[in-house]
């Protein structure tokens, strides 16, 4: 993994933190690396270099619960979409990424979600999260509200506008994937069953 610099971005450790990864997926040139920078950092990328894979973590309280989240900010470009089947299979929670000034993008966000289905399980839950970047761009913008809400019905999956240059919710995406892991991985002594001890007969 690159970017290991990221690692001790969190120098404490919690007792009983739970942990989980989530991976942003997209099409390239989306801002997927403005979103993870601008949640791991809060500074904003504004030039624009090629990701092939860019591993962070930072420690997020939602709910007023510590979770430590390693985020992997993986490549767009075509000549690495091959690397997504090996990132699906890794990740436990997905943040799938188009730019609303890029309706074309949108198209890569469903390809990328049926292959989710696909390698996880059509009958899985997986947290998933869509988002749609580059808010602020209003002039330019391309994929429309109506759209947004046709699709977020449809996928049953939930949609957030946001823009990594403004930091308008931003934030939010990471919480609602933190909230869905939760639910979706639960604790194992949560799901383990008491054993029963021996029957004894006084």
């Amino acid at each position: 993994m690159l970017a290991t610099r990221y690692r001790d971005l969190d120098k404490v450790t919690h007792v009983g933190m739970r942990q989980f990864n989530v991976v942003l997926l997209g099409a390239g040139g989306v801002g997927k690396s403005a979103l993870t920078v601008r949640f791991v950092k809060d500074q904003f990328l504004d030039h624009y270099d090629p990701t092939i894979e860019e591993e962070y973590r930072r420690t997020i309280t939602v709910d007023n619960e510590l979770t430590s989240l390693e985020v992997l900010d993986t490549a767009g470009a075509e000549q690495f979409t091959s690397l997504n089947e090996v990132y699906i299979k890794a990740g436990r929670g997905f943040i799938l990424v188009f730019s609303l000034t890029q309706e074309a993008s949108l198209k890569e966000v469903e390809n990328i979600r049926q292959q989710i289905y696909q390698i996880k399980g059509g009958g899985t839950n997986v947290p998933i999260v869509v988002v749609g970047t580059k808010l602020d761009l209003q002039s330019e913008r391309e994929v429309q509200h109506a759209t947004i809400q046709s699709l977020a019905s449809r996928w049953n999956l939930p949609f957030y506008e946001t823009s990594a240059k403004r930091n308008w919710h931003v934030n939010d995406v990471f919480e609602d994937i933190v909230r869905q892991m939760r639910e979706r991985y639960p604790p194992e002594n949560v799901n383990r069953k008491k054993k029963k001890g021996p029957c004894i007969i006084m």
